[in-house]
């Protein structure tokens, strides 16, 4: 992404792109013809996996495409517990048909409930002063704390994304990245897309590359789908300041009075949201927390 004239200017990602090609390493560069991406800029794709028994079926499509080395033997121990073996039918009886449906309604809810209680230990805390969490509670990027496999934050984490990589966990200065969200406001109330909140950042947010906000969807992790393209902000606009330099960010079914259309997040009303901050080249006054993002505010 570069620094177009007040806004983002995709032309040298695009570009950069183009010029990619994935194939197999057995397969001659010189055949390999050039890839197509269409573009989808505009429009709106439903990227959410199926809450129906869809899901298993789609679950084993993926386990045949993919290579054994793909998934380990204990999970695949797992998945043959419920009739999933790569290469052999999955044909579920009328009865485990049922049973599957309950499994994968069921379980959304629970890791939403875990995720909405929060944990004990407190290690999903950025600060002890404000609402916002860490996805990997401070464990390693494949959700390692000191002694054990954090599966229920790893769960936490998967409902609402989809990758995660060192670089989202280093602790390097000007390096790396940070995500900062939040699911409640400065009361601990959660956050509804009925109520208008300002999101206040202080001035000059320590991020080398760029900075974000971004607003999702609390159940699933997906975006609200307003009248707004996408429902973020970042630092390659010409983001309004303040006399100081800080920044407010309101979230909002209708855009307030005076608010610029580069620090307005739409939201959908009776909807429940997330609200994420992301920092890309985290700077020291994120680590030793001398900025620290302000809490959102209901504003009456």
């Amino acid at each position: 992404m570069g620094q177009g004239d007040g806004v983002p200017d995709p032309a040298p990602a695009v570009e950069q792109a183009e010029q990619t090609r994935i194939y197999p390493l057995w397969a001659q560069e010189k055949d390999i013809p050039a890839m197509e991406f269409p573009n989808a800029s505009n429009q709106r794709v439903n990227m959410m996996y199926p809450i129906d028994n869809a899901f298993w079926t789609k679950l084993k499509d993926f386990v045949d495409y993919e290579p054994l080395t793909a998934i380990d033997p204990e999970l695949r121990g797992v998945l043959a517990s419920i009739g999933i073996v790569k290469g052999q039918p999955f044909e579920p009886s009328e009865r485990q048909q049922e049973l599957l449906l309950k499994a994968v309604e069921t379980a959304p809810k629970m890791i939403l409930a875990s995720k909405q209680l929060g944990r004990a230990d407190g290690r999903n805390l950025y600060y002890d002063d404000r609402q916002y969490e860490r996805a990997w509670a401070a464990a390693t990027a494949e959700w390692m704390q000191e002694t054990y496999l954090d599966i229920d934050q790893r769960a936490g984490f998967f409902q609402y994304a989809y990758s995660s990589a060192p670089a989202m966990v280093q602790r390097s200065i000007g390096a790396g990245s940070k995500y900062p969200y939040t699911l409640r406001d400065a009361d601990g109330n959660f956050l509804d897309g009925s109520n208008t909140y300002r999101m206040h950042l202080p001035a000059n947010p320590p991020a080398a590359l760029f900075w974000a906000v971004t607003a999702y969807n609390l159940t699933d992790g997906t975006m609200p789908e307003t009248e707004q393209l996408l429902p973020s902000t970042n630092s390659y606009y010409d983001v309004a300041k303040n006399e100081d330099g800080s920044i407010d960010i309101w979230f909002a079914p209708e855009q307030p009075e005076d608010v610029a259309d580069t620090n307005f997040i739409q939201t959908i009303p009776g909807r429940n949201f997330m609200a994420i901050l992301r920092l890309y080249g985290a700077e020291i006054e994120f680590y030793d927390q001398s900025w620290k993002p302000d809490d959102l505010v209901k504003v009456e």
